[in-house]
C-alpha cells in the first residue's frame, strides 16, 4: 500500500505558565517526535492509556492543534505531496474535506438545535455550494448509507439514541467523500450491544468507499477488530508498531505486553492469561522521566533504562519498538491472535 500520510518528528507541547505575567516554566510533552506512516485503504490503530498523547496526535494531523515542530506530509490524488503542518488555515481549507473526524462522544457532538438534514447538510452547503434540493438528496443518501432512514432528517439529536446519533457523525464525517478519517474514540461512550454494529458499519463504509481510517482507541479488543497496523503510544512517543495479528502474539515492548494482558479471551475454556499490573500511573507529560519514559513501571528495566533513551529501531522486519532489550525479552502476546 502506498502512503497517505506521514509525520516526521512531529511534536506538539503545550507551555505551562505561571505568575501574574504568565512566564513560561515549562511544557507538556502531550506528542513528543512521532514519526508515523497511514498507508491508503487501511486502517491504522493508536493505542495506550489515557494521558499518552494519541487524541493529540489525530488532533494534530486535522491541525486542530498546530503541531510545535515537524512535518505532516500529505499524499495528494495527483501523487504530489504537501507539508500540513507549513500550511496557513486559508491553505489548508482544501484539504479540510480530505481528511474529517468522527468524535467520541455522539450526545456532545451534535448540535441539539440542528436537525440531522441541517447537521449533515452544513458541510454540503459550505464547501460544494449545493442548493436546497440537492443537498436534501446528499443527505437522504447519506443517511441510508450509515442505516437511518431519510425519514428522520428533519427530526432533532435528542430523538436518536447514542447509536444512532454516532450513525449521523459518521455521515457527517462522510458527507464530503474524504480520503482519511479519524475515528477518535468512536465506539468507547457506546453500549456493548451497539458497539459492534457501529465497527461493522465502519468496515462496510471502508469498504464501499476505499476509506482510510487512523482508529484512535484504548480498547485493544476492539482495535484487533478493526485495525491492519497497531501504533503503541507512551506518554507522547512511539514505543511500538507493527501489523496488527504479529503484534498481538509476539510483543516486542513491555509496555505493549502489559495492555495485551488486559484483553479478554474469547474462550472460557483457555487457561486465563496472567494480568499484568503495572506500578504507578502514566508519567506525567510535563515530567519525562529520564531515559525510557516507562522505566519506572517496567518490570524489565535495567540500569541503562533509566539514563539512556531508547530509540525507535527495526527489530525484525516491520517492527519496531523502542527498547534497549528487545531483542532479548521474551514477552507474552494474545492466545490465538
Amino acid at each position: 500500500m502506498t502512503p497517505l500520510l506521514q509525520t516526521s518528528g512531529l511534536t506538539k507541547h503545550f507551555p505551562i505558565r505561571r505568575g501574574l505575567f504568565g512566564r513560561t516554566v515549562g511544557a507538556v510533552r502531550a506528542v513528543d517526535g512521532v514519526d508515523l506512516t497511514v498507508r491508503a485503504g487501511s486502517t491504522v490503530a493508536l493505542v495506550g492509556e489515557s494521558g499518552c498523547g494519541k487524541s493529540t496526535l489525530g488532533r494534530c494531523l486535522l491541525r486542530v492543534f498546530e503541531p510545535t515542530s515537524g512535518a505532516i506530509t500529505y499524499h495528494r490524488t495527483d501523487g504530489t505531496t504537501v507539508d500540513l503542518a507549513g500550511l496557513s488555515e486559508k491553505q489548508l481549507m482544501p484539504y479540510r474535506s480530505e481528511i474529517r473526524l468522527v468524535f467520541q462522544d455522539p450526545f456532545a457532538s451534535l448540535n441539539p438545535r440542528m436537525t440531522l438534514l441541517q447537521i449533515v447538510g452544513e458541510p454540503l452547503r459550505v464547501n460544494l455550494g449545493l442548493s436546497a434540493r440537492d443537498t436534501e438528496e446528499r443527505v437522504a443518501d447519506l443517511l441510508r448509507r450509515v442505516g437511518l432512514s431519510p425519514e428522520y432528517m428533519r427530526r432533532y439529536p435528542n430523538a436518536f439514541s447514542g447509536g444512532q446519533r454516532q450513525r449521523v457523525g459518521i455521515a457527517r464525517a462522510l458527507a464530503l467523500a474524504p480520503r482519511l478519517v479519524v475515528a477518535d474514540e468512536a465506539v468507547s461512550a457506546l453500549d456493548v450491544s451497539v458497539r459492534a454494529q457501529i465497527l461493522n458499519l465502519l468496515k462496510d463504509l471502508q469498504d464501499e468507499s476505499d476509506l482510510t481510517y487512523l482508529f484512535i482507541s484504548h480498547d485493544l479488543g476492539v482495535v484487533e477488530y478493526m485495525a491492519d497496523e497497531v501504533v503503541v503510544m507512551y506518554v507522547g512517543k512511539v514505543v511500538e508498531t507493527g501489523a496488527t495479528d504479529e503484534l498481538y502474539a509476539n510483543p516486542l515492548h513491555p509496555y505493549t505486553e502489559a495492555l495485551l494482558s488486559a484483553v479478554p479471551d474469547p474462550d472460557p475454556a483457555a487457561r486465563r492469561r496472567e494480568r499484568i499490573v503495572l506500578r504507578g500511573e502514566v508519567a506525567d507529560p510535563s515530567r519525562v522521566p529520564s531515559g525510557c519514559p516507562f522505566h519506572p513501571r517496567c518490570f524489565h528495566a535495567r540500569e541503562r533504562c533509566a539514563t539512556d533513551v531508547p530509540a525507535l529501531r527495526e527489530i525484525r522486519p516491520g517492527r519496531k519498538a523502542a527498547c534497549h532489550f528487545a531483542e532479548e525479552l521474551d514477552l507474552t502476546g494474545v492466545r490465538g491472535a
